[in-house]
């Protein structure tokens, strides 16, 4: 059986032990963390956001602790960054796959729960960045300089999670009238069904999207490194 959840002490461990040249093994441990922490929940906003405010903070703890000047420690942070952006970009797209499932059953936008799930598509990076920044307030002064300027120049060149949201929205807007304009029927009974329990259909996507957890949701990271298997 899976586990879910992440262990906060070991993330903080590992930044709080981190080298100026383990920032990818960083970003890497952050994705990860914060993947096993969504799978163990349904895929609400309020429940990422839960998330990213956990795995922010542990960062931030284990940051602090750190004997690195900021200097050296913003691109390890901006990698930490990058991680959480990686696997809410994999949020976004299981999002966007159980929304094709409803609308593959004639679902439109309309319905209550697919304009839900649509609007915390949509407001996920804006979430993500006010997040991490509330949870990393209280760093220390010259690191709280260096979450800033990392936060403020992942904002100005944009997420992988605001561009994929984008991108989601624009097609599943499109199918929908699409489907509209063909006049789908719906499968009332099954799409009900569907529609009744979309957050942890969305969260049953996560976790069967997850299996290879390494990479981000193009599967470069994967390409470049095989997984080991149990």
């Amino acid at each position: 059986m899976p586990r879910f959840g992440f262990d906060q002490d070991a993330l903080i461990e590992q930044f709080a032990q981190a080298s100026a040249r383990q920032g990818e093994a960083l970003r890497r441990s952050v994705q990860e963390a914060t993947l096993k922490a969504l799978q163990g929940r349904e895929l609400t906003l309020k429940n990422i956001k839960d998330v990213v405010k956990q795995v922010s903070g542990a960062a931030a703890q284990g940051a602090g602790q750190n004997p690195l000047g900021p200097a050296q420690m913003e691109p390890l942070l901006s990698k930490a960054v990058a991680g959480m952006d990686a696997a809410l970009r994999q949020a976004v797209e299981a999002n966007r796959r159980a929304l094709q499932q409803l609308m593959d059953y004639g679902a439109g936008l309309r319905e209550n729960q697919v304009k839900k799930a649509m609007s915390d598509i949509e407001h996920m990076e804006d979430m993500f960045f006010t997040t991490v920044r509330k949870a990393v307030a209280g760093s220390s002064g010259p690191l709280q300089g260096a979450w800033s300027q990392v936060l403020d120049k992942m904002q100005v060149k944009g997420s992988g999670t605001g561009a994929h949201a984008t991108q989601t929205i624009e097609q599943l807007t499109e199918q929908a009238q699409t489907a509209l304009r063909e006049g789908r029927a719906m499968g009332l009974k099954a799409a009900q069904t569907l529609l009744d329990s979309y957050a942890a259909l969305a969260s049953g996507v996560l976790i069967g999207m997850s299996q290879g957890m390494q990479g981000d949701a193009g599967g470069e990271e994967s390409a470049a490194r095989p997984r080991k298997r149990k």
